[in-house]
């Protein structure tokens, strides 16, 4: 009790600017050393447990899973979720991950809480190399190992407490907390807006894991300079999620001057495989043949209206009754005398 109790202070103090995040999300310099990755603690404090995160994950899961076209081709699905499982082995990741790609065009993949991980088709199809797909990949990781979600969500419903006149009525903290408790249960399962301390560090760490897991670490702000690319030949274009906290040159900047600071060189990186040429083919294949099968039905089908004369016939409807009678076998009158 006495460890929850001291979180919830920890919490309360970072609301109001008086601990640093980093006192208490790290405790010690292991998220500097890529060699500790599996080893350290960068999950941030939350009054949400583990699992009911997980729970609620799975429960917007279902309701994307409802409303986008989920792509069901098994050689797409098997690569996308080999490369992301791949990313998730070499994080700080220690819950399973559950990977499906959306047929869906832009630069763009999101994580849910619990990690529930959504690809973007068009990532695939706009990437140049699979180290390109693996440097997102590892950045929606990221917001899911250092619980990003859940500390949002833990910071809004206290700073929505602290103003209520309950929490300076004396209580037990099991009074308390009960009614925190319920306080959450009511808040809407939607998203909140990761801050630019939280994408800082999605891209901290998701340039570990990238490193870590062999790839090129400079395709990392490859993808990036794509979407910049991206938003300048088409305004409007890129996805939400980049717009809210875009890949400017300053972050771009500071990317690269973590890269030189706190990744060793390696002497090869991985940077593709013959295996995202041939997924990327088939995938561009699937997306024409789908083009051209939604183009055919949205088709105007024209049906010819009985009766109705067809343009550049000059017969008259009594011609074409007089030609239909010499179709037709004569048939013998008896003539009465």
């Amino acid at each position: 009790m006495k460890t929850k109790m001291v979180a919830m202070v920890l919490i309360f103090l970072e609301i109001f600017g008086v601990v640093p995040r980093q006192v208490y999300a790290t405790g010690d310099d292991k998220k500097k050393d890529p060699g500790e990755i599996g080893n350290r603690r960068v999950a941030h404090r939350s009054m949400i447990s583990e699992e009911k995160e997980i729970a609620i994950g799975k429960q917007y899961a279902s309701e994307i899973d409802k409303s986008a076209k989920i792509m069901t081709d098994p050689v797409i699905n098997e690569y996308v979720n080999r490369v992301s499982q791949n990313i998730a082995r070499n994080s700080d990741l220690n819950i399973p991950l559950t990977v499906k790609v959306i047929d869906s065009p832009g630069i763009n993949a999101f994580a849910l809480p619990g990690g529930f991980l959504y690809v973007n088709s068009g990532l695939l199809l706009e990437a140049d190399s699979e180290s390109q797909i693996a440097g997102v990949i590892a950045h929606e990781i990221a917001h899911v190992a250092a619980r990003h979600w859940a500390s949002q969500m833990t910071k809004a419903t206290l700073a929505r407490l602290a103003t209520m006149p309950l929490l300076f009525i004396p209580m037990g903290y099991a009074v308390y907390y009960g009614i925190m408790e319920a306080y959450m249960n009511g808040i809407p399962l939607v998203f909140l807006k990761f801050s630019r301390d939280d994408e800082a560090e999605a891209d901290y760490l998701g340039l570990q894991y990238l490193y870590k897991s062999g790839y090129d670490p400079q395709s990392y702000t490859e993808i990036f300079s794509k979407v910049i690319q991206e938003e300048r030949q088409s305004p409007g274009s890129v996805p939400k999620i980049f717009m809210d906290h875009p890949p400017t040159p300053d972050r771009m900047l500071s990317i690269d001057q973590e890269m030189k600071q706190i990744l060793p060189a390696m002497p090869q990186y991985l940077v593709s495989t013959s295996e995202f040429d041939d997924v990327k083919a088939r995938l561009e294949t699937l997306v024409t043949a789908k083009r051209k099968s939604d183009k055919q039905e949205n088709n105007p089908t024209l049906k010819k209206r009985e009766g109705s004369e067809v343009p550049g016939d000059d017969k008259t409807q009594q011609d074409k009754n007089k030609d239909d009678k010499k179709d037709n076998p004569p048939v013998l009158r008896r003539r009465d005398d």
